[in-house]
């Protein structure tokens, strides 16, 4: 028993590895719109805060599912230097139409054709990713697991000197799961 919940924790170990090696740093100079058509360059986005996004799929049940966590998360932040938008992949109206309530309270990004993800190099949907300023990818989870996304935050937490964190998972939260594929 004990090898084999070692060699668990070593593969979990070596997964999680991986995935810091397979996202990248976004292109700067990567057009990236609103849901009402504003458009503007990543580094312009980036301008006067770091940016913390929550990645969805608006096609997929998986990311309709942390949709009330993010916007917990983004209210925590309110007062933080840092820009908290959902970036869905789809057009205006389809991100409109799937977060509801949600797009009237936050930046919304769309990526209707995934060239941020596919910038990025997300491979698993839902996630959360922090840009810093200088566009360079400070941190990012792919799917929903609260551990990987408690660390994401300590980032912002860090690079903020923001000191209050929000409780992860919280009761209402969803159990962790993989995502979907980013990039189908």
């Amino acid at each position: 028993m004990n090898s084999i919940e070692f060699g668990s924790k070593w593969v979990l170990s070596i997964q999680r590895a991986s995935l810091a090696l397979v996202a990248t740093d976004p292109s700067n100079q990567l057009t990236v719109a609103t849901m009402d058509g504003a458009e503007q360059t990543l580094s312009q986005w980036l301008t006067y805060f770091n940016l913390l996004t929550v990645v969805l799929d608006p096609y997929t049940h998986e990311s309709g599912w942390i949709i009330p966590t993010a916007d917990r998360i983004f209210a925590h932040y309110k007062g933080a230097d840092v820009r908290c938008a959902f970036v869905v992949t789809s057009d205006g109206d389809g991100a409109r139409e799937y977060l509801g309530k949600y797009s009237e309270d936050w930046l919304v990004l769309v990526d209707e054709d995934r060239e941020l993800v596919s910038s990025l190099e997300l491979e698993r949907l839902p996630a959360l990713a922090h840009i810093s300023q200088d566009g360079s990818l400070a941190g990012f989870a792919e799917g929903w697991n609260p551990a990987d996304w408690r660390d994401v935050l300590a980032g912002v937490e860090e690079d903020m000197a923001w000191r209050s964190r929000p409780l992860l998972p919280a009761p209402e939260d969803p159990g962790a799961f993989e995502g979907t594929p980013a990039l189908s």
